[in-house]
């Protein structure tokens, strides 16, 4: 590739960036930085009637949130700004203006009710209405009026929008790096519309115009703007410009069942879909991934693996590997099926590499928003807890009894460990620990253990009651460790306490 890449995400800021836009995002940044380009991150504002304020905003914190910023775009203006398309209004007409002077694009007068009749008539035919070539010329436009209809409807400020002119009996032959050679015969095409009554470009427009201007080399996108590839590259060749390579992203699908992920499936489904939380303007809240304490490691690594295979075993790959290995031609035609569960495996992985004193840091903060204080070892415990847990709030649920005594004992363990001998036994420990001055681990499990040996009492009928005394159920660590880090005072309470509810 002799010519700089340089490739765009050109989002619409019409609500919170869905898991699918954030997947385009990361492929667009992963094809620039492997071949040493530039990712240019564009608004899409034309449609101003579905913006939503704040969602620009959304947008650039979550591209930042998971280390796959823009290195052009807004705020970080370069040399093809603007970036948003609301800013560069201006731009359009003149290029909307050239294809007319060419002879590819036409001025067309039809009211949105004469296209509503002309619809609803085929229809009751059994017909599809289609504005292209087979009907142009009985129409209301340039082409079908004389130049003197037409320049007394535009001195009179009727309201017109301009059609691209769709060429006739032609075999389009567009190439897609992901789908390969795909043929469109143009007389199925619609004559689109590139400029709106209202003086605003319509997306086909602004988008090509945009896409060279900003000196696009490969655009990366959505299986939905397939459809629209033979138009987008038409309108290159009309206005004589070297059009970009194209690669075409499968869908994301449900987890479960046909269809499309979409935006309410996952809360539905108990899982996000969007990169940082939402709150609507109307009161509703959709759930995040940060804010559902998912690093941004494994939400990139998860969304790598949606369509896109390395050929290898390997699965866990830090942002810098994907750069090396991510290829366009190892993108996966069939839609890609979301699996919430996989997430979790790739959440898990990336908590157990993570340093433990930050992973201490944001325990520590869990506990101060449970108005819990400790002087425990929390970075012992969180070393001791973690190999078991997905979220920092896993580490709390296993390990919630270091730092509230039991109040009850569980019901079934207690049946199967609490036995008539059981508070003489527990008694017989305690003398033990009262003894100990030495309180670590191994201190205590010798002593302990030496104890049970001499005695010959079975291992289980002491060390299940003092585990339930410690914990209150069947579960934690090794329960030398356990009463090393509770300390002698707070192990011997809850000793006693279990003694006491035995009697």
């Amino acid at each position: 590739m002799s010519q700089k890449v340089r490739v765009r995400f050109a989002p619409s800021p019409t609500g919170p960036l869905h898991i699918g836009g954030v997947r385009t995002a990361l492929f667009n940044y992963l094809f620039a930085k492997k071949h040493g380009g530039d990712f240019v991150l564009r608004i899409e504002d034309t449609d101003q009637n579905r913006y939503v304020e704040g969602a620009e905003e959304y947008i650039i914190e979550a591209l930042n949130w998971l280390n796959i910023p823009f290195d052009e775009g807004p705020g970080k203006e370069k040399a093809c700004g603007p970036y948003r398309q609301s800013e560069r209004k201006n731009l359009y007409k003149q290029y909307a203006d050239r294809l007319i002077d060419e002879g590819n694009a036409y001025y067309a007068f039809d009211t949105s009710e004469e296209l509503d009749f002309h619809r609803k008539d085929h229809e009751a035919k059994g017909k599809t209405f289609i504005y292209n070539w087979h009907n142009r010329l009985k129409l209301k436009n340039s082409l079908a009026l004389s130049s003197e209809e037409v320049q007394k409807k535009l001195a009179a400020g009727e309201e017109y929008v301009i059609r691209f002119k769709s060429p006739e009996n032609e075999e389009l032959k567009l190439f897609d790096i992901i789908r390969g050679e795909v043929v469109i015969d143009t007389n199925v095409l619609d004559d689109k519309v590139l400029f709106k009554s209202d003086g605003m470009p319509t997306y086909h427009l602004a988008n090509i115009v945009d896409d060279h201007l900003m000196e696009i080399t490969h655009v990366i996108r959505g299986e939905e703007w397939l459809p629209s590839l033979a138009l987008h590259v038409l309108l290159y060749r009309a206005f004589g410009w070297n059009a970009p390579q194209f690669a075409h992203l499968p869908l994301i699908m449900k987890p479960e069942g046909k269809g499309k992920l979409s935006k309410r499936d996952g809360d539905k489904m108990g899982f996000p879909v969007f990169p940082l939380e939402w709150k609507t303007g109307e009161g509703d809240v959709f759930s995040g991934y940060r804010e559902d304490d998912y690093l941004p490691e494994a939400v990139v690594n998860m969304l790598a693996f949606l369509g896109w295979n390395p050929g290898t075993e390997q699965e866990i790959f830090n942002l810098e590997e994907l750069c090396t290995a991510f290829e366009l031609e190892r993108v996966h035609k069939a839609g890609a099926k979301f699996d919430p569960e996989k997430t979790k495996w790739f959440q898990h992985h990336y908590l157990q590499e993570m340093d433990e004193t930050v992973l201490t840091t944001q325990f520590s903060t869990l506990l101060k928003e449970k108005n819990i204080a400790t002087t425990l070892d929390l970075s012992k415990i969180v070393s001791l807890l973690k190999e078991r847990a997905t979220f920092v709030q896993d580490i709390w649920e296993q390990g919630s009894f270091f730092f509230e005594t039991p109040t009850s004992y569980d019901e079934k363990a207690s049946a199967k460990a609490f036995k008539s001998d059981t508070a003489e036994l527990l008694q017989g420990v305690l003398t033990l620990l009262d003894e100990t001055a030495d309180f670590s681990e191994a201190t205590l499990s010798e002593k302990i253990k030496g104890w049970i040996t001499s005695k010959d009492i079975g291992f289980g009928k002491v060390m299940m009651p003092l585990r339930l005394a410690l914990v209150g159920e069947m579960k934690g660590p090794d329960v030398f460790e356990i009463a090393s880090l509770l300390g002698k005072e707070e192990t011997v309470k809850r000793v006693q306490k279990a003694i006491d509810s035995l009697s």
